[in-house]
C-alpha cells in the first residue's frame, strides 16, 4: 500500500479504522484497512465497482458487521458518539413509497437530540426548517417524499443530515442521479461544512471532478491502495493500481491532471501507461 503522509495533531482522528475487514457470505469485500483521518477535511472515496466503498462507510457505523478490526470516531466507538455522525445512504436503497413528507424525513435527523419524551420541540423544527432552506427545499416541506424528483430526494436526505448537526458526514454516492446544478449546489454546501470544521466522506465515481471537489482521497479496491491529499495520491500510477485494467477514462483523467500540474500529456515521465 502507498499513502501520502498527513500531519498529525494531539486531537483524536475524526475517523480511525484499524485492520478492518468485512465479508459477505464468507466472501471478503474489504480487508486489512488501516486509516486515520483528521477533522475538517472533505474526502472522496474512490474505486471501481465492487471495491467495497459503500461497505466501508456502512461498516464504520455498524450497518454491516466487522469481520475483524475496530472503528473509532474521535477516539471512541460509534455507539458512544452517534449524535456526531450522520449517514446519507444511496438513494436507491430507500423505500420512497413510505408515506412521509419531506419535513418528516428532515425531522428524523433530530431524533438523536430528543429527550426522554421524544417529542420535537420548537427549536428542533427551526433547525429542520433551516436545513431545508440550506438545500433550497423549504417550498417542498409538505410534499410527500415519493412525489419528489431524484435530485430533490437527495437534497432532502442531505437536509436530514444537516438537521442532525453532526461533526462527521458519511455520504454514499450523493451525486448519483442528480443534475449538474444540484451537484454543484451540494458540493458547495459540503465545502461550507468543511470550512467550519466538519469532516465529510463521499463515495464518488466521477474521476473528472475529484481534483476540484476533494481535499483528500481514499483509493480503495478491497484493500486500501492509498490515502492522502488529492494532489499527492491522484496520480496515474495509483489510479492504475486502484482500477487495474487499461481504461481510457483513466488516461483522460491522467492527462488532465498532468496539464493542471504543468506537465505535457503524451510525454513519458516514467508514470505507468494507462492506455
Amino acid at each position: 500500500m502507498e499513502a501520502a503522509t498527513t500531519s498529525t495533531t494531539s486531537a483524536a482522528p475524526a475517523l480511525e479504522l484499524h485492520d478492518v475487514s468485512v465479508a459477505y457470505h464468507r466472501k471478503p469485500v474489504i480487508y486489512g484497512v488501516d486509516l486515520a483521518v483528521p477533522e475538517g477535511k472533505l474526502i472522496g472515496i474512490v474505486g471501481p465497482n465492487g471495491a467495497g466503498k459503500s461497505t466501508l462507510i456502512k461498516a464504520a457505523i455498524g450497518i454491516v458487521p466487522l469481520g475483524s478490526g475496530w472503528v473509532k470516531f474521535f477516539g471512541m466507538p460509534y455507539g458512544e458518539v452517534k449524535k456526531r455522525v450522520a449517514y446519507v445512504p444511496q438513494r436507491e436503497s430507500v423505500d420512497w413509497d413510505f408515506p412521509v413528507s419531506a419535513m418528516d424525513v428532515v425531522m428524523m435527523g433530530r431524533y438523536g437530540h430528543l429527550g426522554l419524551v421524544k417529542r420535537p420541540a420548537k427549536r428542533d423544527r427551526e433547525i429542520a426548517i433551516a436545513a431545508l432552506e440550506k438545500v433550497r427545499m423549504l417550498p417542498f416541506a409538505n410534499r410527500q417524499i415519493s412525489n419528489l424528483s431524484g435530485g430533490q430526494q437527495q437534497r432532502i436526505f442531505l437536509a436530514r443530515a444537516l438537521a442532525q448537526e453532526a461533526d462527521v458526514y458519511l455520504m454514499d454516492e450523493p451525486f448519483a442521479g442528480v443534475d449538474a446544478a444540484t451537484e454543484s449546489s451540494i458540493i458547495a454546501l459540503l465545502k461550507e461544512l468543511r470550512d467550519v470544521g466538519k469532516t465529510i466522506f463521499v463515495v464518488h465515481h466521477d474521476l473528472t471532478t475529484v481534483e476540484h471537489y476533494f481535499d483528500q482521497l481514499i483509493l480503495l479496491n478491497m484493500r486500501l491502495v492509498a490515502y492522502g491529499d488529492t494532489a499527492e495520491v491522484f496520480t496515474p500510477e495509483l489510479l492504475q493500481k486502484t482500477y487495474g485494467g487499461r481504461l481510457t477514462i483513466l488516461n483522460q483523467v491522467a492527462e488532465q491532471a498532468e496539464k493542471l500540474r504543468g506537465r505535457r500529456p503524451g510525454v513519458n515521465y516514467d508514470d505507468d501507461e494507462l492506455s
